[in-house]
């Protein structure tokens, strides 16, 4: 039996244990500075869990911020639940880690994107209908480096 690593698999659970640290940090010691995030997040993936009216009008897709207001953060292994403000409505959300699509942290520059199959596939597909031309294979050359000596 062949066996490979699972680089994509191994990626994926070290950034969700990334997010998962900071969201603990921010959970324990409120946001520092001006660091605020902005998640992406699946709102068809088991577990989700929001407002009807939210789900109705993000049926899809839906991108919270952490910044100026927020309770209730409490972190597990799975997730996250948190209460944000919308229009003057508090509003508890439950968001697994698996659900999560991009996290980014504007005042800092960083963010993550998490590939699902389907990116991956549509990428392919992409490939296949338009490929790239490659460039030609040629010789490899060795360079002698006594040129550059002194």
């Amino acid at each position: 039996m062949t066996r490979s690593i699972d680089y994509g698999t191994l990626m994926h659970r070290a950034m969700r244990t990334l997010i998962q640290n900071v969201l603990e940090d921010v959970a324990a010691n409120g946001l520092p500075g001006a660091h605020h995030f902005f998640i992406t997040f699946d709102t068809t993936h088991d577990g989700v869990e929001m407002a009807d009216w939210l789900h109705a009008r993000y049926p899809e897709e839906m991108t919270v911020v952490i910044q100026h207001w927020f309770e209730n953060l409490t972190v597990t292994n799975e997730g996250f639940t948190i209460t944000l403000n919308f229009g003057n409505q508090p509003e508890p959300m439950v968001i697994p880690f698996d659900a999560v699509r991009t996290f980014v942290d504007p005042s800092v520059e960083f963010g993550l994107r998490f590939e699902t199959q389907d990116d991956l596939e549509e990428m392919e597909e992409d490939e296949e209908m338009d490929p790239a031309p490659e460039p030609p294979r040629t010789d490899a050359q060795v360079v002698s480096l006594d040129q550059f000596r002194k």
